[in-house]
């Protein structure tokens, strides 16, 4: 009896240890801190050892700084979302517009990190616009719930632009911001004529799965913990944040675009978004020499001529 009884104590002990690990490394991925220091290392450039530092001590998440100024002539735009969340960006007009173009960025990015897509786009004949999703770059707080309460900042943006009188309003999001405006299709209502979605992850419990894959450690069930944490911590159910099922929701043409190489979002995962979209205008496209980074950057003129193409011809 004594022996079980050790035993017993033990496994609690672990499970419990295990337990406050992954909630303090949820909370951690979760809130970016003004005064963290110097931006920190992706995952995938990291040593042995700096992962190992960082599974035993965590790390202090920056909230990136946005210093751009766009080249082009801007007004400054301040949003207040529906959940009061305070928000700063960019509007940059053009004369005899075909639409407007919302740009949303990527996890831990800013909208400056986004300029040359919204430049390109801009000089393809439409009015662009940048945002900062909150705890990001200008716009107000720490806390960010990798899409959940940030489809409030996708439907204020949409609605902003809606009240000018547009009636071409085209969404484009990388990563965080891909996932992002398929929530808000689904559960905020927003209704864009055109989508572009780019190394959007399937579901968040996907994401945090590639997020560890990077880090050379073992999907589960650190996943699964991470994720139920990092839901009841920031308060909503982490598990129902799918990108693949709001897919369902969107009735206007898209294009996915994914990066062959993303070590983060997996081929699955894209196809899975796509073959849930509805309608009948949709377009993937690959990526052959893309991580999960700017396409734009990587495949200039690949990128290039598949935005032309679909917000000229599509």
């Amino acid at each position: 009896m004594r022996i079980l009884r050790r035993v017993l104590w033990t496994v609690l002990i672990l499970f419990v240890l295990f337990n406050a690990l992954c909630i303090f490394h949820a909370y951690r991925f979760t809130y970016f801190y003004d005064d963290a220091g110097a931006a920190i290392k992706k995952p995938e450039q990291m040593s042995g050892l700096e992962k190992t530092k960082v599974v035993l001590f965590g790390l202090q998440y920056p909230k990136s700084v946005n210093d751009a100024h766009p080249k082009l002539p801007y007004e400054a735009v301040s949003l207040t979302t529906s959940d009061t969340a305070h928000l700063r960006g960019w509007y940059m007009p053009r004369k005899q517009a075909r639409g407007t173009v919302i740009l949303f960025h990527g996890h831990g990015s800013s909208s400056g990190r986004v300029l040359e897509e919204a430049y390109y786009m801009h000089s393809l004949g439409f009015h662009t616009m940048l945002i900062d999703f909150r705890a990001h770059g200008n716009s107000d707080g720490h806390v960010s719930t990798i899409g959940y309460y940030e489809a409030a900042d996708v439907k204020a943006a949409y609605d902003f632009v809606r009240k000018k009188g547009e009636q071409n309003i085209v969404l484009w999001g990388v990563s965080l911001g891909a996932a992002t405006i398929t929530r808000a299709i689904a559960v905020e209502g927003v209704k864009p004529e055109k989508i572009i979605l780019e190394l959007s992850y399937g579901t968040l419990y996907d994401a945090v799965k590639g997020r560890i894959r990077t880090m050379g450690l073992p999907e589960r069930p650190l996943a699964g913990m991470l994720t139920f944490w990092g839901g009841a911590i920031r308060d909503f159910w982490a598990f129902g944040l799918d990108p693949q099922e709001y897919a369902k929701k969107i009735e206007c043409p898209v294009l996915v675009q994914h990066g062959a190489k993303d070590s983060r979002v997996t081929l699955a995962e894209t196809k899975a978004i796509y073959a849930n979209i509805p309608h009948g205008r949709k377009k993937l496209v690959i990526y052959e020499q893309a991580k999960h980074e700017s396409l734009c950057k990587r495949e200039p003129e690949h990128w290039k001529k598949e935005i032309k193409d679909f917000l000229l011809q599509y």
